[in-house]
């Protein structure tokens, strides 16, 4: 019995392996035939003695052939080559048996309705069991469209490698992912360096900025134009405050059916010195206009004195917080004079408080209380300008500051410039500005001495006419 079992299942197991290995061979097949009509490029294959054995949708697409009027047929003569050229076009296919690696070849195939299509190919040997030849398989594509993506791989690799501008492609998660030659100088690192860093640990300012318009990117798509974002780029040297005009571009996957953001594509260039150009330009052109508003306001005044607070009060939109004019004690130094004390009575000044105009004072003529080595001391002593700042301290430490000096106790930077007229020292008028502003640069003192100039005439002329 135990043999008849065993000779049962025999029996029961030999017809199932049959079946076993012809539902293999269908996965198989069904599996090939899936993968070569989802290839994007056009495939078929000849055997040994030149005969179609595969042919793929995207050939039927380019060709309009279907693989049921393309397979079994001897070459490509007479139907998808003219009959002139299919020779020559067998013999380049078919040398591919005998070549190692691949061959690339153009030339022109025929369409199922009579046209011509110009396609480059690349065709390579089909090995068998034995490790022979056994036929070829070709791929091709239409020239344009290979030519197409010829050029988009040139143009990412030259915009990486030799774009004279800053390319850097952000992944989602806003982190460098690729960084060109140009933007890495630009960053103040190397482009391995910076890969995968957040963008904060490269930038000290200007990273909340930058990441907004990234991610907006991300979200809604490239903006119309592109956009200029001042950053400060952390340099072994200091911080360096640069405008890098920047235009972005999402990336998205084109193999995708849904469009799925890679991340963006940030291009900038560094315009610091044209805006610097720009707003130096501006800022002059507005100082221009003012110094003339002012000569002609303090034209209509009929009391002098009351025109150097017209000029300190056109002087001070956008330079200034607070101004000062300070009087020698005595009306007017000579040069002789100058190496004794110097004592400085207060004539006018912009409210502490509330904003408003400048006001006349000083008439009881009482000295200022400046201790020894003023700024505003040292300028009428030198005949100059004197910058002063708090510098980098603390609040409390910059209100004693500004205190000490006789200024309103918000004061983080000061400007002292003399007042000079017909070969005389008059006295000096300082500006002050807070700690919402920046310290005094050299473009400022000239601005100031232009106004000190006006400032000084009309407080001659007031004391030549004793309305002083």
């Amino acid at each position: 019995m135990s043999a008849s079992r065993r000779s049962g299942t025999t029996d029961e197991l030999g017809p199932d392996e049959p079946e076993r290995e012809s539902r293999e061979g269908s996965d198989g097949s069904d599996l090939l035939a899936a993968l070569l009509d989802g290839m994007d490029a056009a495939l078929c294959a000849f055997d040994a003695d030149g005969v179609v054995t595969h042919w793929n949708r995207e050939a039927e697409r380019i060709l309009g052939w279907s693989a049921a009027e393309a397979v079994g047929r001897q070459g490509f003569a007479g139907w998808a080559v003219r009959r002139a050229d299919a020779e020559e076009v067998q013999a380049r296919l078919m040398s591919a048996m005998d070549a190692p690696g691949r061959q690339v070849h153009e030339f022109a195939l025929l369409t199922k309705d009579g046209g011509r299509v110009l396609v480059r190919t690349q065709s390579a040997a089909v090995r068998g069991p034995d490790g022979k030849p056994a036929g070829v398989y070709c791929a091709f594509s239409e020239v344009h469209a290979q030519i197409d993506l010829e050029r988009s791989i040139a143009l990412s690799e030259a915009l990486l490698e030799d774009a004279s501008w800053g390319v850097v492609l952000v992944d989602a998660d806003l982190r460098p992912a690729v960084v060109n030659a140009h933007a890495a100088k630009a960053l103040g690192t190397g482009r391995t360096a910076a890969l995968g860093r957040p963008l904060g640990e490269l930038l000290a300012q200007g990273v909340e900025e930058l990441e907004s318009a990234l991610t907006h990117v991300l979200a809604e798509g490239a903006p119309p134009a592109p956009a200029e974002i001042w950053v400060s780029v952390r340099t072994p040297e200091g911080e360096r405050r640069r405008c890098w005009r920047s235009g972005f571009l999402r990336l998205a996957s084109p193999l995708a059916e849904e469009p799925v953001p890679l991340g963006v594509g940030w291009l900038f260039q560094d315009v610091t010195e044209a805006k610097q150009g720009e707003q130096e330009a501006s800022l002059l052109r507005f100082r221009t206009q003012q110094l003339h508003r002012a000569a002609r306001a303090a034209a209509e005044c009929e009391d002098p004195a009351e025109a150097t607070t017209i000029h300190l009060d056109f002087a001070l939109a956008g330079f200034a917080d607070h101004a000062l004019i300070d009087r020698v004690a005595d009306g007017a130094m000579s040069d002789a004079e100058s190496a004794g004390p110097v004592r400085l009575v207060r004539i006018a000044a912009t409210p502490s408080g509330a904003p408003g105009p400048s006001k006349l004072a000083g008439r009881a003529g009482l000295p200022v209380r400046y201790g020894r080595g003023h700024p505003a001391l040292q300028c009428v002593e030198r005949s100059g300008s004197v910058r002063a700042s708090a510098g980098n301290v603390g609040a409390e430490e910059a209100r004693a500051w500004a205190v000490s000096r006789q200024w309103p106790p918000e004061t983080v930077h000061a400007l002292c410039t003399v007042l000079r007229s017909r070969g005389r020292t008059l006295g000096a008028v300082t500006f002050l500005r807070g700690a919402g502003r920046t310290a005094f640069e050299r473009s400022d003192t000239l601005h100031a001495e232009d106004v000190a100039v006006r400032i000084a005439t009309a407080l001659d002329l007031a004391g030549l006419l004793g309305e002083d």
